[in-house]
């Protein structure tokens, strides 16, 4: 037994103050997340139900699972403020859910949100939803109702690699590799919004609501002169009957969702668990200290091993050569059960931090564990003692030993994480099966001082090679802008908003959600390890 001692005074003034602050942050992230899940304008949603007679994308997904299900929601503020005008959750919700005790994918069209139409974050979240149903093998679940691309955005939807035409490659790699994709087509499909339902297994149409055709009646009548309606054209009896490209004729929306629910139970067996599961111990110290433990000044680090005996079964952490390289702390421990392999933060980056690491990444690969990322680091060291003792060498071990990792990888953002630092603790460019942030979770090239600081010094060397100089008002004149820019960046609802990170989650979530993809991750075959060269 390793037992993590607390250390915190949760009556201090400053655990108090720093609580305060957090709970602002949560409840910051509560209304982020109560506009994602709001859709489209009211006017919009009132049209969807009253006019369309159709149940909201949810309140399909909440009939579409298992009552009780979790439904852990990939890309939740996906879209949140970008310049293209899409809506927080980019028009489509996607996110995993269990159906009839299977863990499915679910990908919805929200058509409340323009029509359902495709804007570039909407093809980047749709893509990123199939990369994940591929890491893990989930059968894919397709609720369709898009009007296809938003035309005047052609050029972050049409042309390249990871736009709209990656959803077509996606599903035929599913299809080969034995991944079950099923559709309904729960309204209007056009376009690539009909060839998303045509390369699936399984198709479920709903009669008088939903239609499929590659052009619309107006497209059809500019393009060829016919005039045709909407049913004979692409509707849900001409294709059950006719046409044949759908196989399951449903009365109305909840109707096509039970027959979904009857497909799905008809998948076979269920994947089964590789990893014994102990029984599940809660931590000894209650989670929500967390909130008063990460400082409210962003200049101190977080104290990511208290952190961790919040986080983990019975605080239980059989540290890894704790005397050594103690800037990373390296351990085994549990989570709801599930033994997991965590590299977490405690300072800068040095070469024996780096060496650590790397060893230990070995090890969980060699035993099939699972690595979690804990990040908060300002980066690796600099400076000509470090330089001369190895630090690119050691660094290149530990980001070598990290990216050819093969086990389950996840990304827990807690503090800041900048530079280099950002990278090795297997950020986004390394494709973890999930990257996951606190609200305090920032990121960057340097911190917005650092950066600052550092655009003042070249401006001070330009203006000492012309013969000139400034005040330190000039100088902090100058400094404000580029500050307030990366401030502005490195949060987590911009990483979040861009789809940097996976999903912007409360610290007293984080075990839930953690022990969620864990077991996603087990019922999912064991890929061996194949290290790159470790520079010596």
């Amino acid at each position: 037994m390793s037992i993590i001692k607390s250390t915190v005074h949760n009556q201090s003034e400053e655990f108090i103050a720093n609580r305060n602050r957090y709970l602002e942050r949560i409840e910051e992230l509560q209304e982020h997340r109560q506009r994602a899940h709001l859709g489209g304008p009211e006017k919009a949603r009132k049209r969807h139900i009253e006019h369309r007679e159709q149940i909201l994308p949810r309140d399909r997904i909440r009939l579409l699972i298992d009552p009780g299900s979790p439904f852990f929601e990939l890309g939740e503020l996906a879209g949140d403020g970008l310049p293209e005008g899409t809506q927080v959750g980019a028009s489509v919700i996607t996110g995993v859910g269990l159906i009839n005790s299977r863990q499915c994918m679910i990908i919805a069209n929200d058509a409340t949100v323009k029509g359902g139409t495709y804007f570039p974050m909407t093809c980047k979240k749709h893509v990123r939803a199939q990369t994940f149903a591929i890491q893990h093998r989930l059968p894919c679940i397709t609720l369709v109702q898009s009007g296809g691309a938003f035309l005047p955005e052609q050029e972050g939807i049409f042309p390249d690699e990871g736009m709209f035409g990656s959803i077509f490659v996606n599903q035929i790699e599913m299809s080969a590799q034995g991944i079950p994709q099923i559709s309904v087509v729960m309204g209007s499909s056009t376009a690539g919004g009909a060839y998303i339902p045509a390369l699936c297994d399984e198709i479920v149409i709903i009669k008088g609501k939903g239609f499929m055709y590659l052009g619309g009646p107006q497209l059809v009548e500019a393009a060829t002169g016919e005039k045709v309606e909407h049913e004979a054209l692409g509707g849900a009896e001409m294709h059950c009957r006719d046409s044949g490209v759908t196989d399951h004729l449903a009365e109305d929306d909840a109707h096509g969702l039970s027959m979904v629910r009857d497909i799905v139970r008809n998948l076979g067996n269920l994947p089964e668990q590789r990893w014994d599961v102990a029984k599940s111990v809660p931590p000894l110290y209650p989670v929500e200290e967390i909130y008063g433990i990460v400082n409210q000044d962003t200049k101190i680090p977080t104290a990511n091993r208290q952190i961790l005996a919040r986080l983990i079964d019975g605080s239980d952490f059989d540290e890894f050569k704790a005397n050594y390289g103690d800037t990373l702390m390296c351990g085994f421990a549990k989570i709801h059960g599930f033994e997991i392999g965590i590299l977490a933060n405690d300072g800068v980056m040095f070469s024996e931090s780096a060496k650590k690491g790397a060893h230990f990444i070995n090890l969980c690969c060699q035993r099939d564990i699972p690595l979690l990322f804990v990040a908060d680091v300002p980066g690796f060291m600099v400076g000509e003692h470090a330089e001369r003792g190895g630090i690119a060498k050691d660094g290149a071990k530990f980001i070598t030993a990290m990216c050819s990792a093969k086990v389950p990888k996840y990304t827990l953002i807690t503090g800041g994480s900048y530079g280099a630092g950002y990278l090795a603790m297997c950020g986004r460019p390394f494709k973890p099966n999930a990257m996951l942030a606190w609200p305090s979770g920032r990121a960057g090239i340097m911190g917005p001082e650092q950066v600052a600081n550092t655009l003042a010094t070249v401006r001070e060397d330009i203006l000492k090679r012309e013969g000139k100089s400034w005040t330190e008002e000039e100088r902090e004149e100058f400094k404000a802008p580029h500050r307030k820019r990366f401030e502005d960046s490195e949060g987590a609802y911009n990483f979040a908003s861009k789809l940097w990170y996976d999903a912007v989650i409360d610290p007293t979530e984080t075990r839930e959600v953690l022990a969620l993809l864990l077991d996603l991750a087990g019922r999912s075959p064991k890929v061996e390890t194949k290290f790159g060269v470790f520079r010596q």
